[in-house]
Order: C-alpha cells, then structure tokens, then sequence
C-alpha cells in the first residue's frame, strides 16, 4: 500500500478541551489539547500533523531553526503553520511583538509577565492560514481549532505560561527568538482561489489547499512522502476508505476516490 493510515494520539494539556469533534470519541471527557497523527511505528517522518483544541492561553512560547537545534544537539528545528478551523468569537493568536525588543527586555517581560501584553494578539477566523517561522514569538489563544503542521522536532522553549507550574526555558528561548512584530499578510482559505499556502523558498516544507469534485483523482507523491490531511468529504484512497480528521501518510503515487465534493492539506517535506 501507498498510503498509510497514520494511528490517532490523544495528548492531555492543561488549556485542553473536553468536548472534542465527533472524529475523536476516545478523547471525549479527556482534557485533551492536541491530536497527533506521528509514525509509523519505528519511523521518525520529517513532518508531523496535529489537530489542537484550546479553551485557555498557550504559553508564550518559541522554537530554535535548523543550525540552531543541531547546535543543541537536536536533528533540527521547527517552523509550523496553522490552520484555523473554528474560533470562537473573539479568539485571537498571539504572533509576535507589537514592537522589536532586544534580549534583556524579552528576558524581563518573560519573568514579570508584561510580555502577555506585549504581543500582538490577532483577530482570526475559520478559514485563516498562518505561517510560523521558527524563531517567530508566540501562543495560541483560547477558543481555537486548528489543524498544524509543522517539522517534526520536538522542542519547544517557554517564556511565560501564565502562573501555571511548568518549566521555562529562558536562556534557550531568548537566545532563538526574533521578538518583532510578524508581518506577513494573513491568508483565508474561503476568500482566495490560489492552492498554494507555503511554497519551498518560504518554509522547509510545502503545503497546498486541494479542491476535489466527487470522481478519482490522483495523488503524485513521486518526488517524496506527502501528508494528506481531509478536511471535508470521504472516500477511499488506494482503496480504503478516509474521512474528514484523519491524516494519511503517502509514500508514492495514489488513487484518491472522492464519493462528494471535498477539501484538503497536501504537505510535503
């Protein structure tokens, strides 16, 4: 088989939620924050696939590029990119700084909390595309369901986590972060007509929003793995069947079936 089912795995937060969508039963009642579609087991693929689910702030929160996550020792960095699929009225994500600050302020900020006040917390909707750049400062907010896709290193480095009783990483994340204000235009998914959201010389991976009309289609995966992510409709792909929520590792080329008018992610490491 050419395409994997990738397995569901549920992963309790503190800013987590306890009524998932009805494509996660086994998370109901759970705090859960995020989905994860990792794997397969023994594999350690270069992109990784969440869905998160927020009822509180995220930490303020940055993550080191490539050089410099191989120079901690890491396989790499981590830039990601978000894709808003429901927000309660006056959610907002937090991306970047309302002005440059230089180390010693974002340290101070970081430890007496004016950093909360500091970002630029932005409006957003269903349909809202974000690009992260790793080094970017920022959090999640409340009230959001997004779908992530991000490379596939897991680090993280907290500023400031609102009083809760976790580890911070200040030293790591002050030395990674471009705490400035973000400036790239916001994207929404249902306004444009363009399939591209993230291109190879923008991002170290690429992304694009697919249209399907119900009949068979192909996925060219020729080049490298691609992950695809439905994000509406059902059908089968090289036989078994997909639905919305799930996520499916493609190692080649596919027949995608689609039995009704359909959307969905396309990334590619």
């Amino acid at each position: 088989m050419n395409a994997i089912r990738l397995a569901t795995k549920y992963v309790e937060k503190p800013w987590g939620r306890t009524d998932l969508p009805a494509a996660y039963p086994d998370g109901q009642g759970r705090q859960i924050g995020e989905v994860w579609f990792d794997g397969p087991d023994g594999q350690h693929p270069p992109l990784l696939v969440k869905y998160i689910f927020t009822s509180e702030r995220l930490s303020v929160q940055v993550h080191p590029n490539d050089a410099q996550g191989q120079a901690r020792g890491l396989p790499g960095g981590k830039s990601e990119c978000w894709l808003i699929l429901d927000a309660e009225p006056g959610a907002t994500l937090g991306m970047g700084t309302l002005r440059t600050l230089d180390d010693e302020t974002l340290r101070a900020a970081s430890l007496d909390g004016s950093i909360e006040h500091l970002m630029d917390w932005k409006p957003v909707k269903a349909g809202d595309f974000f690009y992260i750049p790793a080094g970017t400062v920022h959090a999640i907010g409340a009230g959001v369901t997004l779908v992530e896709v991000q490379q596939n290193v897991d680090v993280t480095y907290r500023l400031y986590d609102y009083g809760r009783p976790r580890e911070l990483h200040l030293d790591d994340g002050v030395a990674v972060s471009r705490a400035e204000p973000y400036t790239r235009a916001p994207v929404n998914i249902a306004e444009v007509d363009a399939d591209t959201l993230l291109r190879r010389d923008e991002a170290p991976f690429t992304l694009a929003l697919e249209r399907w009309h119900a009949g068979s289609h192909s996925l060219d995966c020729a080049n490298g793995p691609c992950w695809f992510v439905p994000l509406s409709g059902r059908g089968t792909i090289d036989g078994q069947p997909w639905a919305a929520g799930e996520c499916w590792l493609v190692t080649d080329s596919a027949t995608l079936t689609v039995t009704e008018p359909a959307r969905g992610l396309i990334a590619q490491s």
